[in-house]
């Protein structure tokens, strides 16, 4: 093991991991968002709707994202459409998560009393504020594991966007035991990077389960 060499590429893996970081947060923040307005469609149960966020949650559920990522970088520019790298892993990584988000949120959703909702209508509070106000909240609560489970599992899956050319933390080890053939000092660091990143998410999802499980969410 060549400690020489690690300290001195150190540097580049810090800044791939937060190119990898980066990139990754905002494609879990628009699938979170997309998740939200899919869930939304679902419980409002408008048929053209759902029928159309349905066969959205098959088709980015049911395709890898390696696939998904061709598409945006190589199938768009066919039709005038590019994207950067950097652009094309956020849509794709959108792309994927927006389905499993979506039904993180519904089951989420479904969980909420209808009673609930039936008792803040008769109130006098809009459908739009009954969702905000009253089964938002609940539903969040009970989504946050599923939730969790979701960003790490997207941001696991970061891995793949040096495919189309993003110098993210794969793409340096790869390039860097092409150049200099350091295969253990390279995966040493490339491991070392994804637990920095993935390890506090996974020890805050199981913090939030605990809560939420404490304070009688879930069960």
């Amino acid at each position: 093991m060549d400690w020489a060499y690690i300290g001195r590429v150190l540097p580049l893996y810090g800044k791939a991991a937060w190119l990898t970081l980066r990139t990754g947060a905002a494609g879990i923040l628009l699938a979170a968002a997309v998740g939200l307005l899919g869930a939304a469609a679902l419980r409002w149960r408008v048929p053209v709707a759902r029928r159309i966020v349905s066969a959205y949650v098959e088709v980015s559920r049911n395709t890898p994202l390696l696939v998904q990522l061709f598409f945006i970088y190589y199938g768009l520019p066919k039709i005038g459409i590019r994207t950067d790298p950097e652009v094309c892993g956020i849509a794709g990584l959108a792309f994927l998560g927006g389905g499993y988000m979506t039904e993180a949120f519904r089951s989420g959703i479904e969980a909420v009393d209808l009673l609930q909702e039936e008792s803040a209508l008769s109130l006098g509070l809009t459908t739009g504020q009954t969702f905000v106000h009253v089964i938002l909240p609940q539903a969040a609560a009970i989504s946050a594991p599923a939730f969790m489970a979701n960003v790490i599992f997207l941001m696991k899956e970061t891995s793949v966007f040096s495919a189309v050319s993003l110098m993210d933390l794969m793409f340096t080890a790869k390039d860097q035991i092409g150049l200099y053939y350091r295969t253990a000092e390279s995966l040493l660091l490339l491991v070392g990077a994804y637990l920095m990143i993935l390890l506090p998410l996974s020890l805050m999802g199981n913090f939030l389960e605990r809560r939420l499980r404490h304070a009688g969410f879930g069960t």
